[in-house]
């Protein structure tokens, strides 16, 4: 624990000098920036975990998850600020999403640019082998630009092993505005650097000498990048011609094998850099479970039995936020104590309902919480999937995400054997239920699927149930705030700054996917 968070806190210094030279100033300034007191070869493994922690910052925060995605897929809902609950987002979110995005993009370009340059090549193998330093920040590129293109659609981008005239982005000298490159070609190009990132990892070998916190070894930033391979050629299926060989190969080169191969950012069990929902938490109390997803756990909807993962997820109603956030309140086992936060209320009706309502677990609000890139249950879905909804892998999904949230080991096989069969909507649904709290990527599975569907989300135009009745009415309709959104949003809207400094080619990208607007379809999306 020692080294992550001497490793973290060294990291916020070269995230900040990384993303300055990024998006800084380009004038011949020599002299005026030489600083001699700045090392010429940083610490490369800083400048890594910084990128990280800058990416589950950026998608794991109070504001860009907690009020975009996180309600939206339905995990949470709000007791204040409801109208984001109904798609009003703050478009400072969107913003934020992508400034954030793309300055870790320039921080894993830079560690590719110290280990091939000759002059930097050398010194930098002190940290770790050349290639496998160059493949987890392709790995961590292709996981950035997933993030972008499934949350707006045509997005600058760049690639380190594809010269493409549309690939403009992170190359500030020759391109201030760059063009804005088509999804399709975008995924293409992320299968092709996972694989070839996969390709390149030298297994034997360690990534970083010292300080890696994400990998540790080359073997498991392979899976990782196979899995992610899985996890994009899936989504892209049908769509992106040769998707359906990555879903193969990948699975054949070898993906995850269990939770010890999950990947994800673990904060510091500290009040300098505690993970943001935690921090939030702290001041604030906006945020409960939503009543449509504790419906699902406790078996009121669809398909499957009391869920034990319920008492894991929520903290039960009336516990005093203190004992949560110190994690000393006692968990229970009565279903009778969790209702939920019913979704999408007026703002006028939501304060009568959050004294029903249920916190997130002591499991969730901890300093040191791991905020989840990808995980083996994820993986045991995909797997199901391909092989046309098979039982043993989505069993074996259940389990893994049980095993992940700690739960008892005879809950979980009591729970196994009342699984329904594997279907598309049963695993898919599961696979929902296991993807708590990594709002983009069930949004994202959502809208390519469908599931969970409308027996489980609440829609807009539909009704919901209070949980104390107002003005005599136990119910309430849930309306949206976006017109023509009568489903979940399908993208959010490009950046303001955008739209401002490259007017151009945001011009030609809203109109190659039909319209900057919130039901904007991207290529993929199905539902």
């Amino acid at each position: 624990m020692k080294n992550r968070i001497l490793n973290i806190s060294k990291s916020l210094t070269a995230a900040v000098i990384i993303g300055f030279t990024a998006v800084g100033c380009t004038q011949d300034f020599d002299e005026i920036n030489d600083n001699p007191n700045l090392t010429q070869t940083p610490l490369s493994y800083g400048i890594f975990n910084a990128a990280n922690k800058i990416v589950t910052d950026a998608t794991r925060n109070s504001f860009e998850s907690g009020r975009v995605t996180l309600p939206w897929v339905q995990y949470s809902a709000q007791t204040n600020y409801t109208e984001e609950d109904r798609y009003q987002y703050r478009l400072t979110s969107g913003d934020a999403l992508w400034r954030n995005l793309y300055t870790a993009a320039a921080n894993y370009k830079k560690i590719i640019e110290m280990n091939t340059d000759p002059e930097t090549a050398g010194p930098t193998s002190a940290y770790g082998p050349n290639a496998n330093q160059i493949a987890a920040s392709r790995v961590m590129l292709s996981y950035v630009f997933l993030q972008l293109a499934d949350t707006f659609g045509d997005v600058p981008y760049w690639s380190y092993g594809t010269q493409d005239p549309d690939f403009q982005a992170l190359s500030i000298d020759e391109n201030v505005k760059p063009k804005f490159a088509p999804q399709a070609k975008i995924y293409a190009d992320i299968l092709k650097e996972l694989e070839e990132a996969a390709a390149q990892v030298e297994t034997g070998e360690v990534v970083f000498t010292g300080g890696d916190v994400l990998f540790g070894d080359g073997e498991k930033l392979r899976r990782f990048a196979n899995s992610l391979r899985l996890r994009v050629a899936t989504r892209v299926k049908g769509v992106v011609p040769g998707a359906e060989a990555h879903i193969t190969d990948a699975i054949a080169d070898g993906v995850m094998r269990s939770n010890a191969d999950n990947v994800g950012v673990t904060y510091e069990n500290n009040l300098v850099n505690p993970s943001p929902m935690y921090n939030d938490f702290r001041t604030r109390s906006d945020f409960s479970v939503s009543k449509t997803f504790i419906n699902l756990l406790k078996g009121e909807t669809g398909n499957f039995d009391l869920d034990p993962r319920l008492f894991r997820y929520a903290a039960p109603i009336g516990t005093l936020k203190a004992t949560i956030l110190d994690g000393t309140y006692e968990i229970s086992e009565d279903p009778a104590d969790y209702v939920g936060q019913p979704y999408g209320l007026d703002q006028s009706l939501s304060t009568s309902q959050s004294g029903q309502a249920n916190f997130f677990s002591k499991e969730v609000y901890k300093r040191d919480y791991t905020e989840i890139l990808m995980e083996f249950s994820e993986v045991q879905f995909l797997i199901s999937e391909a092989k046309g909804w098979s039982q043993a892998e989505y069993v074996a999904g259940v389990k893994a995400s049980m095993e992940k949230w700690n739960v008892p080991a005879e809950d979980i096989t009591a729970y196994l054997l009342t699984l329904p069969l594997a279907t598309k909507e049963n695993v898919l649904t599961q696979k929902y239920i296991a993807l708590f709290m990594q709002p983009y990527e069930a949004w994202a599975e959502y809208r390519r699927t469908g599931y969970p569907n409308t027996s489980i989300l609440l829609l807009p135009g539909e009704t919901g149930q209070l949980n104390v009745p107002v003005n005599g009415s136990s119910t309430y309709v849930f309306t949206s705030l976006i017109d023509g959104l009568t489903d979940l949003p399908t993208r959010l809207y490009y950046p303001t700054i955008i739209q401002t400094l490259n007017v151009d080619n945001y011009n030609a990208a809203a109109t190659a996917i039909g319209g900057d607007k919130m039901n904007t379809k991207l290529i993929w999306d199905k539902n």
